[in-house]
């Protein structure tokens, strides 16, 4: 690789450990090939209009960022960060792995990514990992076993520091983003046909995610079946561990590709505060899981509002019932509630115009 005033070249190859800020300059092409670590006090800075290409070889490529590490990636409309592969399928290549500072619920209170093993987790909520905006990922999802598959964006202990806005997750065989722990706070979020969760979280999240976009298209048309829209847990082996997950989600369109599915999926003792969503497209529009997590319905400690599903809530434990859903405040059940396409839905959205989206 060649530098200049730390900025790569052209066509160069990323892969290794990077200790000092790089920069990645405008309209650039870049090659991945292997890990791109971000080690403590180093940053990634990523111009508008660069292009990263996921070699097709034998080598796994993801980007972590370590704690103390930070990536500013910051794309524009019209000339997004774009992050794809040579094999553009669903699975091609690992995604990008975000390590901070902020709480976890996992047992000890710190956590250890899922790839790359590093650790996360701590004490400092407003951490700061930087910056992603405008920024498209495509065909993520790398199965290094069934345990341990990549995400197109994982956030592991991310603190309110951190800014997130404008980013896609298209096509990925693993969630779109999930969010270990944390209290990272993201704005203009789209999923696109990731065959498993849109969007999932654990371990404690609290940030909070406005304007958010699931579209699955139909399976006949993808050639894959997709997951949940939302699946949501506090702690899958405590759901009592705090701090408690507790997000807070505003204005929401979920459109799964049909099947017998949950659309959102909230169990596991997690919380959450949703207003003004509307899901559909799936055949359990909205499920509710475990006592800690339908009784915070009813006391009030988490609450759904103006919110349309397009079939009746499915209770696993009969708690939180389809009747005690419709007498909230702006809640209704409608059958007729869809969108044909991701073209309806950007009708409906004018934050998704330019680019970043198509």
């Amino acid at each position: 690789m060649s530098l200049s005033d730390n900025v790569l070249a052209n066509e160069s190859t990323l892969q290794g450990t990077i200790t000092n800020d790089i920069t990645l300059g405008a309209g650039n092409t870049y090659y991945l090939s292997g890990a791109y670590t971000v080690e403590a006090g180093a940053t990634l800075h990523i111009q508008a209009g660069v292009k990263i290409i996921s070699k097709y070889d034998d080598n796994v490529d993801y980007i972590l960022i370590k704690q103390g590490a930070k990536i500013n990636a910051t794309g524009t409309a019209d000339a997004p960060i774009v992050m794809t592969a040579e094999k553009q399928s669903a699975g091609a290549w690992g995604g990008i792995h975000i390590c901070g500072r902020a709480h976890t619920n996992a047992e000890g209170g710190k956590g250890s990514s899922e790839i790359g093993g590093a650790e996360y987790g701590g004490s400092d909520d407003k951490d700061n990992s930087g910056v992603l905006q405008y920024v498209r990922l495509e065909y993520t999802g790398y199965a290094f076993d069934e345990e341990h598959e990549a995400n197109g964006i994982s956030f592991y202990g991310v603190g309110s520091g951190t800014t997130v806005d404008h980013c896609v997750a298209y096509q990925g065989s693993d969630d779109g983003f999930e969010f270990f722990g944390g209290s990272v706070n993201v704005s203009n979020m789209v999923v696109i046909s990731c065959s498993d969760d849109s969007f999932d979280w654990t371990e404690g999240w609290n940030g909070t995610a406005t304007d958010i976009v699931a579209y699955q298209e139909a399976e006949a048309t993808l050639g894959y079946d997709c997951d949940c829209l939302i699946e949501a847990d506090n702690n899958e082996n405590n759901y009592e561990a705090t701090p408690v997950a507790h997000p807070t989600l505003k204005n929401l369109i979920l459109v799964g590709n049909g099947g017998s599915k949950q659309g959102v999926r909230l169990r596991r003792g997690t919380q959450v505060t949703i207003d003004n969503a509307q899901i559909c497209g799936k055949g359990k529009a909205l499920t509710v899981e475990s006592a800690e997590t339908e009784n915070a319905l009813v006391n009030g400690t988490s609450s759904i509002t103006n919110t349309t599903i397009s079939n009746n809530v499915n209770s696993e434990k009969g708690i939180y019932t389809n009747d005690i859903f419709a007498a909230a405040t702006g809640n209704k059940v409608d059958a007729n509630l869809s969108y044909a396409s991701l073209e309806d839905i950007k009708k409906a959205c004018d934050w998704m115009n330019g680019k970043w989206v198509d």
